[in-house]
């Protein structure tokens, strides 16, 4: 049997409801309407139901509108038409809002507190202390003391339960973010204490080494300072051996002079002559007095060549005290004597055979150098050209296939010339560093660095027989250095600008130049003097050559204007207007019939002299620096700016 508990029906309120005694809607709005209207007492029955048996039971199926449905006696017309409202206000009420049936249904509302209280009670089987609180409890209701405000609800313990344990979990899980974070502030905190701790040490070490470093160098100071009377001394003792060694070095050249005269009086006595040799004092005279010879000088040569040259003693300009330029050194070279036969006229004899200067065309194109190819150098026998540039270096190769062969690096500047030895083992170079080098191919380096010039170097050449070098430079001077002594044997002043090129004439002892000064200049390189000048051109000469027999003279200047110079007339035979850009370099096909300039327009232009025919090769970038032949004029070589070096034949 169940049991259950229920209010009587003079009650004022019905079943306490709920989870302990649930009862039927229309009975719990009958017993609130009593309730409202009388006042009476309460009283609780427990009553036993028994379960009776369903089996024998006979359901009959009740449809959904029977709820509706009247009661019997109370059928009306008005009171059906009411009935059949609400049940369609009611339709589509429950069509409008389904969701929110759904919902509401299965919310669960908390317990009020007086139903709490009451199945508290019961649950605990104090049925006195029950009647007591719904006696009291109804009448205040009754009476209106309280008020639905008044009565709340009775919190849920699961629901605050589950918040508590959600609030547990977060703070928890926020709690072991801090942990974390503080134990990696602590092992931050142990690293920059061991890093404090190392910086501090390190600091303490680096300040002692300070401080022994300070007093080594005070140390050092005072060490010094007792060298000071050391060093005056020394240098008193140096200036008084200097000035002890030249006056020996004036004595010993005063009894060499005087040696030479007597020398001379001796050889006159005996030859029977009475001719007398002045006794002057050797020594080292500047280069002004040696070169220039007053009225007085050239009379007394004068006489002194005709008594030679008749037969009263026979003159040794050796032995002529006024021809004794300088101090001599012991390694320094004798020039050859000036009637040496040029062995490469032969191979301009081959070469003899008419040439026109437009056959030439372009055939091979090597890129040699990043900068501009200033200069170009042909082996004197093999099939090899050396390039200057003006990335500082200077490069061997083998054309016309390009091999490179070797390159050479020790310039500290653009490179402005070079030129082959002889013997095509060794390359003298010329360079803006003021410096001319001399390069051993068999050493496979620099062997002697020239120094003299103030400013850049511009041109180089090398004497037929190997032991001079010639250099003009910015200075206004060219110099001639001998290659055995290391040393300047004599400097050419003369121009009076930059002076642009300079060369050997083949198997001779003479020097051509050409100056900005607008003239060339021709030199006895055994003397230091000039010997002839020549005068034609308007503008600044770049560059001049001679042809292969040593007879003609080709000039170009910087507006483009060629000129031919006959060296026995000193004046120019032709002149030809190439210009209005610059002649950077000109030179002579082996034959000497043709003439090829480099040109600042790019353009390689080769003169044919017979016909006086001008032609322009257009290959080039950019300016045409340099361009040579080769040994058969079968080809043409030029160098630009673009750093090329293109082949024509």
């Amino acid at each position: 049997p169940r049991s259950a508990s229920y209010l009587c029906p003079g009650a004022g309120r019905g079943p306490s409801g709920g989870k302990a005694a649930p009862a039927s809607a229309a009975m719990e709005e009958a017993v609130t309407n009593t309730s409202t209207t009388t006042e009476g007492t309460f009283c609780l029955h427990q009553v036993a139901v028994t379960e009776s048996s369903e089996d024998d039971y006979q359901y009959e199926e009740v449809p959904t509108d029977d709820d509706f449905s009247l009661q019997e006696g109370d059928e009306d017309l008005a009171k059906a038409l009411y009935t059949m409202q609400e049940q369609a206000v009611d339709a589509q009420i429950m069509a409008q809002q389904p969701s929110q049936t759904a919902k509401h249904s299965l919310s669960e509302t908390p317990e009020v507190v007086d139903d709490f209280l009451c199945n508290f009670l019961i649950r605990m089987g104090m049925n006195r202390t029950l009647d007591c609180f719904q006696t009291e409890w109804y009448e205040m209701m009754q009476r209106g003391l309280l008020e639905s405000k008044d009565i709340g609800f009775v919190p849920d313990a699961y629901t605050c339960n589950q918040q508590l344990e959600r609030e547990n979990k977060y703070l928890k899980k926020e709690m072991e973010s801090f942990k974390f974070a503080a134990n990696k502030a602590k092992e931050l905190l142990l690293k920059v204490q061991k890093e404090r701790d190392f910086h501090r040490m390190h600091h303490k070490r680096v300040v002692q080494e300070k401080n022994r470093l300070i007093n080594d160098i005070k140390r050092l100071k005072t060490h010094y300072a007792s060298y000071e009377p050391m060093l005056r001394q020394l240098k008193e003792k140096y200036e008084t051996l200097l000035r002890e060694k030249m006056l020996t070095s004036l004595e010993r050249d005063r009894a060499v002079g005087q040696i030479t005269g007597l020398q001379a009086t001796l050889q006159s006595l005996e030859s029977g002559s009475n001719i007398h040799i002045p006794v002057t004092r050797a020594g080292h005279r500047c280069e002004r007095e040696d070169g220039i010879e007053g009225p007085s000088q050239r009379a007394v040569r004068e006489a002194r060549e005709q008594k030679v040259c008749s037969g009263v003693n026979p003159y040794d300009p050796a032995k002529d005290p006024t021809k004794q330029i300088g101090k001599r050194y012991p390694k320094d070279s004798d020039f050859p004597e000036d009637i040496q036969v040029n062995p490469y006229l032969a191979r301009a004899k081959e070469c003899v055979r008419p040439l026109k200067s437009g056959i030439y065309r372009l055939s091979n194109t090597l890129k040699v150098h990043d900068l501009a190819v200033s200069c170009l150098a042909l082996h004197p026998r093999k099939d090899i050209v050396v390039t200057g540039s003006d990335d500082r270096l200077w490069k061997m190769w083998a054309f016309p296939n390009g091999n490179i062969i070797m390159k050479g690096e020790g310039h500290t500047d653009w490179l402005s010339g070079c030129c082959f030895h002889p013997s095509g083992t060794k390359l003298v170079t010329s360079s803006g560093d003021t410096t001319v080098r001399i390069w051993d191919f068999t050493k496979g380096g620099c062997i002697l660095t020239l120094e003299g010039h103030s400013y850049a170097a511009w041109d180089c050449s090398w004497h037929s027989c190997g032991d001079f070098v010639a250099s003009a430079s910015m200075d206004k001077t060219s110099k001639v250095w001998d290659l055995n002594s290391e040393r300047c044997r004599y400097t050419l002043r003369g121009h009076k600008d930059s002076v642009n090129s300079i060369e050997f004439l083949p198997f001779s002892n003479i020097i051509l130049t050409s100056s900005a000064d607008k003239t060339l200049s021709l030199w006895d390189a055994r003397t230091g003097l000039c010997a002839q000048t020549f005068c034609g051109h308007m503008h600044s000469c770049n560059h001049a050559t001679f042809n292969m027999k040593g007879d003609t003279i080709v000039s170009c200047d910087s507006y483009g204007v060629l000129k031919l110079w006959d060296i026995r007339k000193g004046a120019p035979m032709v002149s030809i207007d190439a210009g209005p850009h610059p002649g950077n370099h000109v030179t002579f096909d082996p034959s000497g019939h043709i003439v090829a300039l480099a040109s600042n327009d790019g353009t390689v232009k080769t003169l044919e002299l017979k016909s006086g025919q001008l032609s322009s090769l257009l290959g080039h970038e950019d300016e045409v620096q340099s361009v040579i032949f080769d040994h058969k004029a079968e080809h043409l070589i030029s160098g630009g700016s673009d750093g090329t070096v293109r082949i024509w034949n």
